[in-house]
Formats: structure tokens, C-alpha cells, sequence
């Protein structure tokens, strides 16, 4: 269908959508049929933009954002705890391993998303892999852990481009001590869902965690949650997605620009390494890209109304639940 062709109906579509009228033009919605449209959705509004935070590093590998900055570890992003983001960066040739040492987790999730470049990762349960462009490494802490983090051999070698994220995932209070778990998610094993136009040259959302419209995530979750890797290679076309009522859902701009409308004339336009902290009421989402080729992170979840105790490497629910995290690593009885 021509291009010209194909904006005409999605804006039809978008009335259609906002009126609750139920029409054959309602297929270029993020994710409902003619049954749900009968009630009108009601738009996400944005609670809080947050600016690209300072870089830090992480030992000496990792030149990261954080991303959350004050937000983290807060009910206000729950169930994600923290994020950093690594830009594009890039390193030298090297014999020297360059990354984080032996370290230990208890009573939360890290998701390592690597986008460009190779990371290393070995921990006390045995398992080791390396991560590659568009891998996931989805780690369960669980009851304790102890891992590293490097580049991998390879890469430093050769030297190239790094660019990667990790977000910190909590777990509920029955979960905190489960036993420590390791997905491998390969970019061939995620899923690419087209865009809400339908036309693959617009882009398409990678399906890391949680679903879109009908396809499901690669990851296995123990609550809720969403990961979307949201890549918009057209410029000034709106999307529209439906997220889960009553979950915290955070945007991060990893490149590019977008514009998100709460549909009232508030539009809230983001740049590089933003984030916008949308408001838990409604469940539909609008987002249009300023610049071809706009990549965007999309974390939806689940709250999980629990108190956060958080020091160091380990979160769990209270503050002597956090001492006796940090007897057992000090006395050997963690990583087993």
C-alpha cells in the first residue's frame, strides 16, 4: 500500500480508536480488535522526565548512565530497581581483561542486554557464556550468587565498539531465596513483532520479556513484566501500544527522539538517554519518532507492594535480611 495511502488510514484508525467506533480500520492498533474497542482507552499521561544522567564507571569496563539516578531502588519504578546504560564506546585493542571482578547478588534479577560488542560472564553456580550483539543475559540471584563481568577475550583483542545495558529486576518476598537461575537468550531466540502500521520498513518491537499483541517474550518472569526494544525506522508516524493496566511503564530513549502525546495537547518531546516515568492510570500509549532509525526501551511492570531494602549488591525486604545477606557472603555461605 502507498505510503501516502497508509498514513491517511492510521489516522483514521487513531479517531476510531479515541471514539470507541468500532471500524476495519482499527488494524493499525497496537494491540486491539474490534470487540475492545467498544470502550474507549484512556490515554498513559507522563508523570516525570528525567535528563541523561552523569557517566560512571564500572570498573574499568563499563562507562555507564544511570539511568534511574534518585528514582532507583524506589516503589516508583517497582518492579525495576535499578538501570545503566552503557553508550556507544569504543575500546582499543587490548591484552588486559577489562570489565567487573567476582562480585555477589542476592534477592533480584540483572538483565544484561548487549547491542554491540561481547561480554564475558562466568559465576559460582558453574555456568559461563559469552554475550553478543542483540544477546540477553537474564541472571536469577535468587539466594546468592557470585558472578563477573568482563569483555570478552575476543573483543578486547581485537578492540571495537561497546554499547550495552543492565537493569536490575526485583523479585517478590517468596522468591528472594530461590534457587539461582541463567537464561541464555540468544538475538535469534526474541521474537520481532511488527509495528502497529504493519509495515516491516517502519520498524518492529524486540519481544524480550512480557508480550506484544500476540507474540510472547523470551524470557521467563516471576511476576509481570514487559521489555520491549521498540526500533522506529520511520520518522513522524504515531504508534500506539496498549500496556497492562495498573503497571509502572518507564521509556528510555536509547537513540534518536521521540514525541509521546497523553492525547490532551501535552506532548512531551524526549532526546538521547531521557527518560519519561508515565503515570499509572491508562492503558494506551502513543509514541512518534522525530528521527529515522529512533530506538526506544519500553519497561512495564507489575508493582510488587513490598518494602525495598537495598545496600550494595543486595535488595531484599528488610534491614536484617540485609545483614544476614552479607553474613552468609562474608562466612562462604553464598554462591553454592
Amino acid at each position: 500500500m502507498p505510503r501516502g495511502r497508509r498514513s491517511i488510514y492510521r489516522a483514521l484508525g487513531l479517531v476510531a480508536i479515541l471514539s470507541g467506533a468500532c471500524s476495519p480500520l482499527l488494524a493499525v492498533r497496537a494491540q486491539e480488535d474490534c470487540a475492545a474497542a467498544s470502550t474507549p482507552m484512556i490515554r498513559k499521561a507522563i508523570k516525570q522526565v528525567l535528563p541523561a544522567a552523569p557517566k560512571h564507571w564500572v570498573g574499568d569496563g563499563f562507562h555507564v548512565h544511570p539511568v534511574f539516578s534518585n528514582k532507583a531502588f524506589s516503589a516508583e519504578l517497582s518492579p525495576f530497581l535499578m538501570f545503566d546504560y552503557a553508550a556507544p564506546k569504543y575500546f582499543g585493542p587490548s591484552s588486559k581483561r577489562r570489565g567487573v571482578g567476582q562480585h555477589p547478588h542476592r534477592g533480584f534479577e540483572t538483565v544484561t542486554i548487549a547491542f554491540s560488542g561481547e561480554i564475558e560472564h562466568a559465576d559460582s553456580t558453574g555456568q559461563s557464556d559469552t554475550i553478543r550483539a542483540g544477546d540477553v543475559q537474564w541472571m536469577t540471584a535468587g539466594r546468592g550468587i557470585i558472578h563477573e563481568e568482563f569483555m570478552s577475550t575476543e573483543f578486547s583483542k581485537a578492540g571495537g565498539e561497546l554499547e550495552m545495558c543492565q537493569l536490575w529486576l526485583n523479585l517478590p518476598k517468596k522468591h528472594k531465596m530461590a534457587k539461582p537461575g541463567y537464561q541464555a537468550i540468544t538475538n535469534q531466540q526474541i521474537p520481532n513483532a511488527p509495528l502497529p502500521s504493519g509495515d516491516p520498513a517502519d520498524g518492529h518491537v524486540r519481544v524480550i520479556a512480557g508480550s506484544y499483541n500476540s507474540t510472547g517474550g523470551a524470557a521467563t518472569t516471576f511476576t509481570p513484566v514487559n521489555l520491549w526494544d521498540i526500533v522506529m525506522r520511520t520518522a513522524s508516524l504515531p504508534y500506539l501500544f496498549e500496556i497492562p493496566a495498573g503497571h509502572n511503564t518507564v521509556l528510555f530513549v536509547r537513540r534518536g527522539s521521540i514525541e509521546v502525546s497523553d492525547g490532551g495537547g501535552s506532548n512531551q518531546q524526549l532526546g538521547g538517554q531521557q527518560v519519561a516515568i508515565l503515570e499509572q492510570p491508562g492503558t494506551l500509549l502513543e509514541i512518534t519518532a522525530l528521527e529515522s532509525d529512533t530506538s526506544v526501551l519500553l519497561l512495564g511492570g507489575e508493582p510488587i507492594d513490598e518494602p525495598i531494602a537495598a545496600r550494595g549488591p543486595f535488595v531484599m525486604n528488610t534491614q536484617a535480611e540485609l545483614q544476614q545477606a552479607n553474613d552468609d557472603f562474608r562466612n562462604g555461605r553464598m554462591g553454592r
